[in-house]
């Protein structure tokens, strides 16, 4: 059976949990140090992503029927009636 991650984006994912025990690891956009392993986990992946190595796609997010309601009535301008 095929790998499903590159061993390049497996090294990222290591080097991500090994500066999150450091306490050196920063979360993209606002910088915090991150503490959930499972970010760090998202990080080095989202690294290996972006270098084009084998990982696969982003699981889509589950919205409700009502989320994707409001959602396109905002994109439409329509106001809910209440």
């Amino acid at each position: 059976m095929a790998r499903k991650y590159s061993k390049a984006a497996t090294k990222k994912v290591a080097r991500a949990l090994h500066k999150r025990k450091k306490g050196t690891l920063k979360s993209g956009r606002s910088g915090k140090t991150v503490k959930s392993r499972k970010q760090a986990i998202a990080i080095g992946l989202s690294e290996a992503r972006k270098e084009g190595k084998k990982v696969p796609a982003k699981k889509k997010s589950r919205t409700t029927k009502t989320a994707k309601k409001a959602a396109s009535d905002r994109k439409s301008n329509v106001s809910p009636a209440h």
